[in-house]
């Protein structure tokens, strides 16, 4: 249903408030709880003042935030002062709203004034994201823009998240990147009101984090010999070759980066990836794994393991840190006393995910081990180890969180979980009364493809737009009450530079951003699309590097049961018209528009298909050949 009223409709968690936001070109991600659209607006001039109340810093700070986001693309050099009488007031609320919690606001703009409050500062941090939406898309230029009207339109806001973690994981250990563009990151989180910043700083491909006391960590782990190419298919390091790829974050570094992720409302969540993905470590240190492999070097992107399917693989080179060796948790109280000292977060990630057992199963001492200790299995020896580890971590008095694969042989106490094989770890773990950030994949994998797979990078698993807006991020077998919240992860094997992690961030994380924030059933495909559209604006604005794969078709090829190729074409974009040829010519709006499954003929080269929109061209040209048609099929 669409409603076209222009004012007096309260909407409170319903989506009334989208059909308002529209009619008046209100754009605003994550959608607030309620909108009220009133009439006029609010203008930002040179001569706008922001007040802050007397005693309230961390809110002038806020004030100074707003000061600097608005300057760059207007101009105006805004005055910040102790007063209730400025045009825009940031104000703590006397008496807590119990509406808001710890991170709702309420925002209301008419003509001449605008007012931010909350029960706290983050509160009003995110009202003044809400506020510097509703200004039009030129305001994310960082160049003055001439002759433009800054206005708010007038509006009454209230609103508060579902979840209080919402997060985005970075892994800089496929490829290294650097401090500032780690702040950007950090940014853009903030602009969409993400609160949790993971950041996955080690594994087999480099180890990031500077630890003093084990210097080779970086001296050694952080270097691979350069590569290019699809990651897993690259060359093994050659006898004598140099390693020149890489980086690390000096403790100076990291203390910036939480400071600045502080200052924006984000807490940062460190991730050691072990007992497995420790290659870079073993690198560093070989005589931490079963095989004292002096030889291992840090993996540039070339193979060596076998995966068979169904999780089940195995390992040619040995990545595991050695569970019953006592010098392995020497290393890491070492490792996690600098993290912790690092990192205010209370939670600290230990990884735990894809721990391959071979090299334990293959070792007479382990094995001794194991039977004096009576484990049965890998999964006991795992679970020995991660408990081993959620103790070092209680001791630097922080809390434990993993991969679901923490759950194998026995959950250690205290310890979080971390559900990306699906929903199943996440289901599991709060059953078990332990508290859940869910992140399954593929749907909330930002390195997964996102558009017709010919023309996006290669990846195994595919997370479209719409799957991932209209995913069910708590099941009704789970208990509610364990889930802290959701994050989605960007791991970079395939993303090597800055530019194409924005293109596989956005939009997508856009729709986790409202899935993470704005209520379940206040969710609208449709809305959302035009939401998303708009912003694409003020990214075009901020030069982000977003993917325009959801104008692309989603392509389906069969066969019949004559044997003839079948193709049966759809949009996950409303209002597309997809427009297809078989006679090697381009598509345009004047080739065969699609409405049904059609047979590709025989003897034909090529299908290329192109959607449009309004008579415009949307997606993007899709040229598939006979042959790629037919490794499609689906019998």
């Amino acid at each position: 249903m669409k409603f076209r009223t222009l004012r007096g409709v309260l909407c409170i968690a319903c989506c009334v408030w989208f059909a308002q936001a529209t009619a008046q070109n209100i754009s605003l991600i994550p959608a607030p709880v309620s909108l009220r659209q009133e009439t006029g607006h609010f203008l930002f001039t040179s001569t706008t003042t922001v007040g802050v109340p007397a005693k309230q810093p961390e809110v002038a700070r806020i004030a100074q935030y707003l000061v600097d986001k608005v300057k760059p693309a207007t101009g105006y050099i805004l005055t910040v002062a102790e007063s209730n009488t400025a045009h825009v007031i940031l104000q703590l609320n006397a008496k807590p709203d119990a509406r808001l919690g710890q991170e709702g606001y309420t925002l209301h703009t008419v003509a001449g004034k605008a007012e931010i409050n909350a029960n706290t500062p983050a509160g009003i941090f995110y009202g003044v994201q809400t506020l510097l939406q509703l200004l039009p898309p030129e305001i994310e230029s960082s160049s003055l823009v001439k002759d433009a009207e800054w206005k708010v339109p007038a509006v009454t806001i209230v609103d508060y998240p579902r979840f209080s973690w919402r997060g985005q994981m970075f892994d800089v250990s496929r490829h290294f990147f650097s401090k500032e563009y780690v702040k950007k990151y950090i940014d853009r989180m903030a602009k969409y009101k993400m609160n949790r910043f993971h950041w996955h700083l080690t594994d087999d491909n480099g180890w990031r984090i500077e630890i003093k006391s084990l210097p080779r960590l970086t001296s050694v782990g952080a270097w691979r010999v350069p590569r290019v190419g699809t990651f897993g298919s690259n060359d093994a390091p050659k006898p004598g070759e140099l390693a020149t790829y890489g980086g690390f974050y000096t403790q100076q570094d990291i203390k910036e980066i939480v400071q600045y992720a502080k200052e924006r409302y984000i807490e940062v969540l460190p991730e050691i990836d072990v007992p497995g993905h420790s290659m870079a470590a073993l690198a560093s240190y070989p005589d931490l794994s079963v095989t004292n492999d002096t030889t291992l070097r840090v993996n540039p992107g070339s193979s060596f393991s076998t995966w068979f399917g169904n999780g089940k693989f195995e390992m040619h080179l040995d990545n595991t840190l050695d569970p019953t060796d006592e010098k392995v948790y020497q290393f890491l109280d070492k490792v996690f006393t600098e993290v912790a000292a690092l990192f205010p977060f209370e939670y600290i990630h230990m990884g735990g995910d894809e721990c391959y057992k071979g090299f334990w199963e293959r070792d007479k001492n382990v094995q001794a081990f194991m039977k004096k200790n009576n484990l049965k299995n890998g999964e006991e020896l795992q679970s020995y180890f991660v408990k081993r580890v959620g103790k070092i971590i209680q001791n630097k008095k922080k809390k434990m969180i993993g991969w679901d694969e923490i759950l194998e042989g026995g959950i250690a106490p205290g310890a979080a979980v971390m559900s990306w094989r699906g929903t199943k770890g996440g289901i599991e773990a709060a059953h078990l009364k332990h508290p859940v950030v869910m992140s399954p994949a593929p749907v909330y994998y930002l390195d997964m493809y996102q558009g017709e797979r010919s023309i996006e990078p290669p990846v195994y698993g595919s997370s479209r737009l719409k799957e991932v807006y209209t995913f069910d991020l708590v099941p009704a077998e789970m208990d509610s009450t364990y889930v802290l919240g959701a994050q989605g992860n960007l791991w970079t094997e395939q993303i090597p530079t800055e530019a194409h992690a924005e293109y596989m961030i956005y939009p997508r994380a856009l729709a986790m951003a409202e899935a993470f924030w704005t209520p379940e059933k206040q969710k609208d495909w449709p809305n959302f699309v035009t939401r998303v559209e708009e912003h694409f604006k003020r990214m075009d604005e901020a030069h982000i590097n977003y993917a325009p794969s959801m104008y692309d078709p989603i392509i389906t090829v069969k066969k019949s049961p004559q044997g003839k190729i079948m193709i049966d074409l759809a949009s996950e974009v409303p209002e597309l018209d997809i427009f297809y040829t078989v006679d090697n010519t381009i598509p345009n709006q004047y080739s065969p528009r699609y409405s049904t499954a059609f047979e590709f003929p025989t003897g034909a080269d090529n299908l290329r298909i192109i959607t449009y929109r309004k008579g415009e061209p949307a997606g993007r040209l899709i040229t598939l050949k006979t042959e790629d048609l037919e490794k499609r099929i689906r019998k």
